[in-house]
């Protein structure tokens, strides 16, 4: 074939519309949920739904992300400074037991953070009787919409459900085949403790309720609280066409009807994380009355609108597989055997899907459970962990090109500036601001849970994401008003807090952080299990990114000249990263032994991802140091574990240990509806996973982007629309055979990046669009600028 017929072929690839079995995305079952974990989530990033879709039953458990235990709190700790410097010695002494022990002088006040909180239940219950046949239900990626299908006798239900993010409601519509065949008992309740339903009016009911105290054990990781808390209320209305609504105690009876329009707004009277006197019950009514004189037809069309601007932005096709029309729980089960590409296009953009749903601007973030949650004592308070779950909910949101939703995280770090500063100030008696290993609604910073607690790099980290957010988009307004002031305030705590290493220890006069540990693994010291350490190599990495960031943003805002200069001085006078006696990347400042060699986290790998200090290119002996060091992990771990270590493989360049990597997760760590099991459900594996696919077909740097770096053997054909790479760039890729036949580049903010493809690397000129193409053999790279 000529180069020309060929390039005019790929023209015609990359621009047609994907097959009709690759825009299939969705989740699909034949039967109602049984449990929870197989219900269908729904969610506009403020209020979140869990739908069963029972035929006698329908259940929706419903969540509001402001709804957290508590109240607004100050956790600081006015004792810890005066145990500090004991800390210290007893850590350099090698005396780190009886610093684990010291460490709970120095816990934040209370101990335990507070955890976030279900909502309220929405339940349908219908009459009837006679065979079920034809039931489906389905979530619609494309749509973010969740629907039921059956049929009794000659009739045929539907019920579709959505939650609009412009309209701030839940809409559910129901519709039937024959003319007065809706009939049902409409209920609403909360497993909050006091919480209270009324009939209010003809077509509506609402709910009204407070956070009570509560008394929470300890083991269960959730704070207790003695004082009321925040106030919630839940508002629903009926619209019917045919039949009527009849009030029966507390609850709506629709009897006849020909269709119904189910509206749901729930508020709570959260206002900020200091301010909790708003008007719940005002703010639901009032979601409630904006959609009056709108049709289902307008709200579905609004919701519509919002969503597809998001999610259409990205496109992937990894080639044919199990028909998309099979049961969503079966073909997870048969992945570990059958290596569905169209299942894992479908989790890819679940992942994509959940972020949209779960973070939202105005709202909160994702939490350990994104959104959604159904318990009062949930798992690790399902808050927000700051050593890597919370950093890896929004791995997915540069390359999968939803930088809005990081708005949130955002958000977050300017408030835990203010509490982190507090800190800060009161715990070390430094500047700038800190934040420790979790958070929650309060914005606390402090340690807290016990001496694992004590690791005062996680300001850094989520500063260092925000330096990663202006490297994907270029954003100037970004890295002035919000992300040089949060990484320069990271960095002066930093630089207040870094001690140097004594005599006699390793790396004497440099500049170390103590204390510390390596999350959340432990050594054995003189025979005992213990955490603390100082210098261990993840804060080495995170520090090393900051003080290398935080120079760079200073340079290119033009300000800060002299505190430049004395950030590069300081990391000069870091400790170098180290190979252990195994050929691993040694994860303390020495070659410990571990308690737990296969411990789930895989801290001291920061620096290869989603760090910038590791890389194959670039550091060859610490990357293959970084690969001993996976070895030695193995390939088991939670959910999330699993995820990070896909990308971990695929900065490796080893795209089929990365795809192993992707079978566990998919196979052995996902639920029926496809959430991420920790166990148990923990969110941060569906966002982690969702990015490690992206890793395997797209990485970049500050210089430099790779194509199809990582690309397994089991997708030797495929086409990704939409990734997004540093620089700015916009990249779409076609590939056929294992071999990639045509890339495009959209815009760039960066002219000058390096393309990298099969150990070819081209030097980009400034276009708006860069095509790049390859010869018949599919290697060597031409390129044109159009």
């Amino acid at each position: 074939m000529s180069a020309f017929r060929w390039v005019t072929t790929s023209l015609l690839l990359l621009s047609a519309p994907l097959t009709s079995a690759a825009q299939q995305l969705s989740l699909r079952y034949g039967a109602p949920a049984k449990e929870w974990t197989e219900a269908l989530p729904l969610g506009d990033g403020r209020l979140g739904a869990m739908l069963f879709g029972g035929i006698q039953e329908e259940h929706l458990q419903i969540n509001e992300d402001t709804l957290w235990g508590g109240g607004p709190h100050d956790y600081s700790n006015p004792d810890a400074y005066s145990h500090l410097s004991e800390l210290r010695e007893l850590v350099f002494a090698g005396k780190v037991k009886e610093a684990d022990e010291l460490t709970d002088k120095m816990m934040g006040r209370p101990k335990l953070l507070m955890p976030y909180q279900p909502f309220c239940d929405l339940h349908l219950r219908f009459g009837g009787d006679g065979r079920i046949e034809e039931y489906s239900r389905e979530l619609d990626l494309q749509k973010a919409v969740a629907t039921v299908r059956y049929r009794r006798g000659d009739v045929s239900y539907l019920r579709e459900t959505f939650i609009s993010r412009p309209d701030q409601v839940l809409v559910e519509h129901l519709t039937a085949s024959r003319k007065s065949s809706l009939s049902f008992n409409l209920q609403l309740d909360t497993p909050q403790s006091g919480g209270k339903t009324e009939i209010a009016g003809a077509d509506s009911i609402r709910l009204d309720g407070q956070i009570e105290p509560r008394q929470n054990s300890a083991n269960t990781w959730s704070g207790s609280w003695s004082e009321p808390g925040l106030r919630y209320a839940a508002h629903v209305r009926l619209r019917v066409v045919g039949g009527r609504i009849v009030r029966r105690d507390n609850t709506l009876a629709v009897e006849n009807a020909d269709e119904v329009t189910l509206i749901f707004s729930g508020a709570t009277s959260f206002r900020n994380f200091r301010d909790i006197t708003g008007d719940a019950a005002g703010r639901a009514d009032g979601l409630i009355a904006k959609t009056a004189g709108r049709s289902y037809a307008q709200l579905l069309a609004a919701h519509l609108a919002d969503y597809q601007r998001l999610f259409q932005r990205v496109s992937l096709r990894l080639g044919d597989g199990v028909q998309p029309a099979t049961a969503t729980d079966i073909r997870i089960k048969s992945f570990a055997q059958d290596g569905d590409p169209q299942l894992v296009a479908l989790y890819y953009q679940f992942g994509r899907y959940l972020l949209i749903s779960s973070s939202r601007p105005g709202g909160q973030p994702a939490n350990l459970q994104g959104l959604w949650n159904q318990e009062l004592v949930p798992a690790w308070g399902s808050k927000w962990t700051t050593n890597i779950n919370l950093q890896m909910n929004y791995w997915p949101a540069e390359s999968g090109d939803l930088w809005e939703e990081e708005e949130p995280l955002w958000d977050l770090v300017r408030d835990l500036r203010v509490t982190g500063g507090e800190t800060a100030r009161i715990d070390y008696h430094a500047r700038g601001w800190v934040l420790h290993h979790n958070t929650d609604l309060w914005r606390a910073t402090a340690p807290v849970d016990g001496s694992w607690g004590m690791w005062p790099v996680g300001a850094a980290w989520l500063a260092n994401q925000m330096w990663d957010h202006y490297e994907f988009s270029g954003d100037h307004a970004f890295l002035r008003q919000q992300a040089y002031p949060a990484m320069k305030e990271a960095t002066e705590f930093l630089l207040d807090t870094l001690v140097e290493a004594p005599p006699g220890t390793p790396f004497a006069g440099k500049l170390v952080t103590n204390p510390s540990f390596s999350p959340e693994n432990r050594y054995f010291l003189h025979g005992d299990a213990v955490r603390l350490s100082y210098a261990t190599t993840m804060d080495l990495e995170i520090v090393n990114d900051i003080f290398k960031g935080t120079a760079e943003a200073s340079k290119l805002l033009g300000v800060d000249a002299a505190f430049r200069s004395q950030i590069e001085a300081a990391r000069l006078r870091l400790p170098p990263l180290q190979v252990g006696s195994r050929g691993q990347l040694q994860e303390w400042i020495q070659d410990y032994q571990e308690t737990e060699p296969e411990h789930r986290h895989v801290s001291h790998l920061y620096g290869l991802f989603p760090g910038a200090t590791i890389s194959v290119a670039e550091t060859p002996q610490l990357a293959a140091a970084a690969r001993r060091s996976l070895e030695l992990r193995g390939d088991g771990g939670t959910g999330w574990a699993k995820a990070w270590k896909i990308s971990l493989w695929a900065h490796l360049g080893d795209g089929n240990h990365a795809y192993k990597l992707l079978q566990g997760l998919i196979a052995g760590s996902t639920l029926p509806d496809m959430f991420d099991t920790c166990p148990p459900f923990q969110i941060d594996g569906n966002f982690g996973g969702a990015a490690g696919i992206a890793e395997m077909l797209l990485q970049s740097d500050e210089s430099s982007i790779s194509l199809l770096p990582a690309l397994p053997s089991a997708w030797p054909d495929g086409e990704v629309k939409g990734l997004r790479a540093r620089g700015g760039y916009k990249v779409d890729l076609l590939w056929r055979g294992g071999k990639l036949e045509r890339a495009e580049l959209h815009g760039g903010f960066r002219p000058n990046a390096t393309v990298i493809y099969g150990g070819q690397r081209i030097m980009l000129k400034a276009a708006a669009l860069t095509v790049l193409t390859t010869d018949e053999n599919g290697n060597t790279l031409h390129i044109s600028h159009e």
